[in-house]
């Protein structure tokens, strides 16, 4: 499955990589492309992995899904 999260507070590079990473440290997430121009990211996911789940990944890292 993919779910698309719309990403704000990021501002560089570095930004990314720690929303990349803190999505694919998520149980049942296979891999996250994450896109600073677009301000978002996609995650490839098990079936039981909830938006919820993402959205917290994300927050956690310091930024906000909206």
């Amino acid at each position: 499955m993919q779910t698309t999260l719309k990403i704000e507070g990021m501002s560089c590079e570095h930004c990314v990589k720690a929303v990349k990473t803190a999505l694919e440290e998520t149980a049942g997430v296979r891999s996250a492309l994450v896109s600073l121009k677009d301000k978002s990211a996609v995650v490839d996911h098990e079936e039981g992995v909830t938006p919820g789940a993402l959205k917290s990944a994300v927050e956690e890292a310091g930024y906000e899904t909206v």
